[in-house]
């Protein structure tokens, strides 16, 4: 198990180490330099963050990232090394005055509101809105999408493979060696752990972040033996003290009547194995828990059990065994089957508790498969298809600008897709009598809340121009304002409790969203005023005349 997780300070430094501010794209310093130099750089703006489809054809995503948002924006500041480099990258017709405001920059004019993380999100619903000075909200574009874009998708990831296994069925994330590089690893570990997984072995996210650490043995460790003369020390003592038994010729006994019980023949019995087995059991005899297939599933069972009744002689309690090859449940209903009839024969309850894990290439497919066929899996470990989302590599965050000076700002596009809704905003969430989300509502920030009994008129984002009528049982305001005058406002919560808001927010929505495979699409609607503010930037756009105007 892993420590508690490290103080914020500790995770601030690392947000500052992995995001410096020159982790963006160079147009972002072009464009704040054509803003100085135009003195427009301190024209007050309006930025929202938010993604256009929901992921994995699925009817919803969770929010995640929020939290090194917050670090990131408060100890933004470039350094004299970065605006050195910023003189290298950008033309020599650059004025040096642009240098020293670069310098003197940070994000004490900015405001960030947000939804909070953890929360259920929808496609095209604003998950963040930044507000501050345009030259300096333009620069944070980047970041932010880099530290949300992955971070929420491989959440939602994490949540699709909870609600394929179950509630009961312990999750362990094992992807650090798959990830697209160590930050990759670091931040799977961290958020698919919020997002439903029990355990990691990632040693640095159990550091960082509190998780559960969990792992015992490879394949190449047991391929490392070859005898039982490598056995050293051969030796071990009781749980409850006392002088070391030789075990190597009490595990050969145990093997021997396990043969007889189950009817084996010796010869399948590997020599190496069982001395990979029996030298992990005299070092960690707490925690004994073997991968059972580097030869064969049934040769690893006998060596196993011999090891195990060993332990149990000595007092101690083996864990269990992992499976990583072949057909995972046929294998572990012939396991169990063997465990319990050692248990009675023996008379030994320890084998009773002892679990099975599997570990092969597991998919949401796979794991959903699990629950359709006779199994006795009691934890599941993923790894490259959890941490690399290989059903949609990317959630597609955009960070568009939607005010400026206090004006309403749309990109009106031939694709509608990738048209904005202009204007500040409030954001709520509509929930019926039975305590489900049914609707979100974008509306003016001038405008008055909607009211739970009370009924109203908007608009659905994707139905035409026809409004609908609806009552909310519940009103919730999703947005809050999480970031002011260059400090966090609201409580940085740990990844504990991040991880218990996703299992809440997820709890309140609907089967009929949730469901895995053509769930039903979850609502989003304008208000009557911003739906009419929509139509008439649209209307205004296709009638400029300026080159006419005096």
């Amino acid at each position: 198990m892993a420590a508690p997780g490290r103080t914020t300070g500790t995770t601030e430094r690392s947000v500052r180490d992995r995001v410096p501010p020159l982790l963006t794209d160079l147009y972002q310093f072009t464009m704040a330099y054509a803003y100085w130099r135009a003195g427009r750089n301190q024209e007050p703006a309006v930025f929202e963050l938010f993604f256009r489809d929901n992921p994995f054809g699925g009817g919803f995503s969770l929010f995640a990232g929020l939290q090194d948002c917050l670090l990131f924006l408060r100890g933004f500041r470039f350094t004299d090394q970065d605006v050195e480099f910023l003189r290298s990258v950008l033309p020599a017709t650059t004025d040096p005055a642009f240098f020293q405001y670069l310098l003197d920059l940070d994000c004490s004019a900015v405001t960030l509101r947000s939804v909070p993380e953890g929360s259920v999100a929808f496609a095209r619903v604003p998950l963040m809105e930044v507000e501050g000075p345009l030259a300096v909200v333009q620069l944070l574009e980047t970041s932010l999408l880099c530290l949300v874009n992955y971070a929420s998708l491989v959440c939602s990831n994490a949540a699709r493979f909870r609600l394929a296994a179950g509630p009961d069925r312990k999750l362990l994330e094992m992807g650090l060696r798959r990830a697209q590089g160590p930050d990759g690893g670091l931040t799977a570990s961290r958020y698919t752990h919020i997002g439903g997984f029990d355990l990691t072995s990632n040693v640095q996210a159990g550091f960082l972040f509190g998780i559960p650490v969990v792992g015992t043995m490879a394949h190449s460790y047991v391929t490392s033996f070859t005898s039982l003369e490598e056995v050293w020390p051969q030796t071990l003592a009781p749980a409850s003290g006392g002088d070391p038994v030789q075990v190597v010729s009490v595990i050969k006994g145990w093997l021997i009547q396990v043969c007889e019980l189950l009817g084996a023949e010796p010869s399948r019995i590997h020599e190496g194995e069982l001395a990979a087995f029996s030298s992990y059991a005299i070092a960690y005899p707490q925690n004994f828990l073997p991968v059972i297939d580097s030869y064969s599933v049934g040769g690893g069972l006998l060596n196993f059990c011999a090891v195990a009744l060993m332990l149990c002689d000595l007092g101690y309690r083996p864990v269990g065994v992992r499976l990583d090859s072949g057909d995972l449940c046929r294998q572990s209903v012939e396991v169990r089957r063997v465990f319990r009839l050692c248990g009675e024969h023996f008379s030994v309850s320890a084998f009773g508790s002892l679990i099975i894990v599997g570990t092969s290439n597991i998919s949401e497919q796979s794991m959903a498969e699990l629950n359709k066929k006779e199994n006795e899996i009691d934890a599941v470990g993923v790894g490259t298809h959890l941490v690399t989302c290989t059903k949609q590599p990317s959630l597609g965050c955009v960070y568009k600008l939607v005010e400026v000076r206090g004006r309403p700002r749309m990109k009106i596009s031939e694709d509608p897709e990738k048209s904005t809704v202009p204007g500040r905003k409030a954001v709520y969430r509509l929930v019926d009598s039975e305590g489900h989300p049914f609707l979100d509502l974008l509306s003016l920030k001038v405008e008055p809340s909607p009211e739970a009994g009370r009924p109203l008129s908007c608009y659905p984002l994707g139905a035409g121009h026809s409004p609908v009528s609806v009552t909310p049982a519940q009103v919730i305001c999703l947005r809050q304002e999480v970031f002011s005058k260059g400090q966090v406002t609201n409580p940085l919560f740990s990844t504990a409790e991040t991880r218990a808001k996703v299992q809440s927010s997820l709890q309140t929505l609907h089967p009929r969203h949730k469901r895995l495979h053509e769930p039903d699409p979850y609502t989003v609607a304008l208000s009557e005023k911003l739906h009419s503010l929509v139509s008439e930037l649209q209307k205004g756009s296709s009638r400029s005349n300026f080159l006419l105007a005096n």
